[in-house]
């Protein structure tokens, strides 16, 4: 096993710490001063760091290489280490394009619409140019179980017409979304209750799409893209706009989830890392009982377990992603499984010493910490809950030796 990034990935590396260090760090103040006059509007200084990148070819660093010239053409053993900086800045993965849940929606759209969905919005969703969001859980049912979904689709001649009610709907809060991918049934009652789903294209501004309030993450709205609960009544859309066809959209959503899965864990080694850097650089100047933090035994305890525990996370993470080029995503569950399970409780671990250690500090807007760790402990239950995960895994591991 290699354990070196190739040369190709440490140049990209480079370039993407630079561009972070110069152009992202210094615009983050300007970036949350226009945020204030308009919360939900992306700010100017984001378009413009966009540009930017995007011209430095930074761009759609996310699609593996199986989809061609659509993104960079990396494998997800190369886009881990450049998803690990890119998770250091929360405003940094949009920049590059590679921001959830537009990522996630890019690669459905990528591997299974028609080339008229694609032209229509994968295009400009590679170009940055619009926003999108993924409408699959829902309030009344436990949607850690995606055959509970009660949102229904029903065909009517040339049309189908969607009802139901959607929250946590990351993204849709945003006035540059445009586009929901919406999961629900056509079939309720297939014997199958997994061919009983599918997902439907619904543009956002469609009659009966009502976004009725943003959703908090332990006090973050999140703006600009937002956590939007949604009613979808009487929403009726052309049968073209269906994704695969009937039936298909479990088995879309698992394609979907399994690179969400671990796009959102090299984000989170991203973040627990430079929680890690801040809480050294904390500990090395800040004076207590006549000594620097560092002096102190239980502060260097909790930075030598940071530091082992986001190593584990990273070479985990990188396994995962290796085993995914070679052998398929299908092959690499369990690794992506164990990774869910381990990276968002890792960093969340991390970040809380990190905030510990800086005190008042640490909970105030004047780190990104706190954010980090809301962030952390979302993911705990974005794209399947601990539980599940554990359930499954276990069970998988258990057959094994039946």
């Amino acid at each position: 096993m290699d354990f070196q990034y190739s040369e190709k990935v440490e140049a990209l590396r480079t370039r993407i710490r630079h561009f972070i260090d110069t152009e992202i760090a210094p615009a983050q103040a300007t970036y949350l001063t226009q945020l204030e006059a308009t919360p939900w509007a992306t700010p100017p200084v984001m378009d413009a760091l966009k540009a930017k990148a995007r011209a430095q070819g930074l761009w759609n660093l996310f699609l593996p290489r199986e989809h061609g010239t659509l993104g960079a053409g990396l494998t997800n053993l190369e886009y881990a280490p450049l998803a690990e900086e890119t998770g250091r800045y929360l405003i940094a993965p949009e920049v590059f394009n590679c921001a959830a849940p537009d990522t996630g929606n890019m690669e459905v759209l990528a591997k299974y619409a028609s080339p008229e969905q694609q032209a229509r919005w994968l295009k400009p969703l590679l170009a940055g140019e619009i926003r999108s969001a993924f409408a699959m859980t829902e309030p009344a049912v436990a949607s850690s179980d995606a055959t509970n979904i009660e949102t229904s689709i029903v065909r009517d001649g040339d049309d189908y017409v969607v009802n139901g009610h959607k929250f946590y709907i990351s993204g849709a809060m945003r006035k540059s979304c445009e586009i929901l991918i919406v999961m629900g049934k056509t079939d309720p009652d297939n014997a199958d209750r997994y061919r009983q789903q599918s997902m439907i294209l619904v543009p956002t501004r469609t009659p009966g799409v009502t976004v009725t309030r943003a959703m908090g993450v332990l006090g973050y709205l999140d703006e600009p893209e937002g956590h939007a609960e949604v009613l979808f009544e009487n929403v009726r859309v052309p049968a073209a706009n269906i994704i695969l066809g009937e039936g298909r959209g479990f088995e879309i959503a698992q394609g979907r989830l399994g690179p969400g899965r671990i796009h959102h864990c090299m984000r989170l080694i991203g973040a627990a890392q430079h929680a890690f850097e801040l809480m050294c650089r904390r500990a090395n100047t800040r004076i207590a009982f006549h000594q620097p933090l560092s002096r102190h035994g239980s502060v260097r305890e909790d930075i030598a377990k940071s530091y082992c525990e986001i190593e584990q996370a990273r070479l985990m993470t990188l396994k995962a992603a290796d085993v995914m080029d070679r052998e398929g995503n299908k092959a690499a569950k369990e690794l992506i499984a164990m990774i869910k399970i381990t990276v968002p409780v890792m960093a969340q671990h991390v970040i809380d010493r990190a905030i510990q250690i800086h005190g008042a500090l640490g909970v105030s807007q004047d780190t990104p910490l706190a954010h980090f760790f809301a962030y952390a402990r979302m993911v705990r239950l974005a794209d399947g809950p601990d539980q599940v995960h554990l359930m499954q895994l276990g069970r998988d591991l258990a057959r094994r030796f039946e």
